[in-house]
């Protein structure tokens, strides 16, 4: 029979790292540019990220803080999600950095920029996946006794996706061939998406 670690997290965890970001891994990256008002560029990943429905298209980014992301697209009603690979993990690292609100980390991380088609925020170059996205519901979160939390659900429509043709076989999107890379726990892991992990299971019926 197993033994468990049980705890209340409003107690606190009793271990050496939260371990809630580590047992919910690895988590796709939410590699995220926008343009403020003002039209200073921002890229910065987000963790906390997901794509949560088909049609449309719908991806969600939680952000721990009223950070430039938030505030950009709430000013501008629109975001990019750009793919984050093995290739640009250290450049995606450098965006993470917290900087001044009027520093371009395009340029911090030595990133090139490519135009959108319908939004404003640019695209990051060398990333072989983007979604541009038009703003639908930015939520203030909430604890369960109703407390408004300093954190803020973004959540966008893709209304244009670009995808790097070397990607497609045969019409299918091969996602190890991307070399993705995902979000672990603790301060610094990271996990890569390869071949060599694929196994498939088909739904009964």
């Amino acid at each position: 029979m197993s033994e468990y670690h049980s705890y209340d997290p409003g107690e606190g965890h009793r271990l050496a790292h939260d371990p809630l970001n580590a047992i919910v891994a690895p988590r796709p990256i939410g590699w995220i540019s926008t343009v403020s008002a003002d039209g200073v560029r921002n890229l910065a990943p987000y963790s906390f990220f997901n794509l949560i429905n088909y049609r449309p298209p719908l991806i969600a980014f939680a952000s721990s803080g009223w950070k430039d992301s938030v505030a950009n697209v709430e000013a501008t009603g629109a975001f990019v999600w750009n793919l984050a690979t093995r290739a640009q993990a250290e450049a995606m690292n450098a965006t993470s950095a917290q900087v001044a609100a009027g520093v371009d980390e395009f340029a911090l991380a030595g990133l090139g920029a490519l135009p959108s088609a319908q939004v404003t925020p640019d695209r990051v170059a060398g990333s072989p996946v983007h979604f541009e996205c038009r703003l639908t519901q930015l939520i203030r979160l909430q604890s369960k006794e109703g407390d408004a939390l300093d954190q803020w659900l973004v959540i966008g429509e893709a209304v244009t996706i670009h995808i790097d043709t070397a990607l497609l076989e045969d019409g299918v999107y091969q996602t190890a061939r991307a070399r993705p890379i995902t979000r672990g726990g603790g301060p610094a892991d990271y996990f890569e998406i390869t071949e060599d992990a694929l196994f498939r299971m088909r739904r009964p019926g």
